[in-house]
């Protein structure tokens, strides 16, 4: 199952979002404090929709709680500072992808806890600075799962009916 870790999320419509994508990815979400927000914020749960009851949410006391349950699994750090793209890399089903929060990107000390070939980035146009978080998290996930097979992936019909 793949693992998406947000380090102190500040906005909450955007880790609502991804609590909406992770359900539909099926993938695990893990969320470092502090947080910039309530986990019963309004907005979180008007982004998420319905989607909460389908996606496990941990919430980490800070940094070390959350790199000690990942246990053994790969991670990977986003970010805009990385020489590797995402495209480049082989992915699989089991990886974590950590991604900083909004307005600061990942902490300079969590950062440098990543060798090079473990910090990705996802390729844009010259003399912008980020993605938005929502949005730089479903092109990974999607990525990562993409080279998995879209392993649990509903199959559907023609009419597009699941069957």
């Amino acid at each position: 199952m793949i693992a998406i870790v947000l380090v102190h999320p500040e906005i909450p419509p955007n880790t609502g979002n991804v609590i909406r994508l992770a359900a539909n990815a099926g993938a695990e979400l893990h969320l470092v404090e502090p947080l910039g927000f309530r986990l019963d914020d309004r907005e979180l749960k008007r982004a998420g929709l319905d989607y909460h009851e389908y996606t496990r949410v941990i919430v980490h006391h800070d940094w070390a709680a959350c790199r000690s349950a990942l246990g053994g699994r790969r991670r990977y750090a986003l970010t805009t500072r990385a020489g590797t793209s995402l495209f480049e890399s082989s992915l699989s089903a089991d990886d974590a992808f950590v991604f900083g929060c909004e307005t600061g990107g990942l902490p300079d000390a969590i950062l440098d806890e990543f060798a090079a070939e473990s910090r990705l980035r996802i390729p844009m146009r010259p003399a912008l600075r980020s993605l938005n978080l929502s949005n730089a998290v479903a092109i990974t996930v999607y990525e990562a799962w993409r080279q998995a097979g879209f392993s649990g992936a509903a199959e559907r019909d023609r009419e597009g009916r699941s069957v």
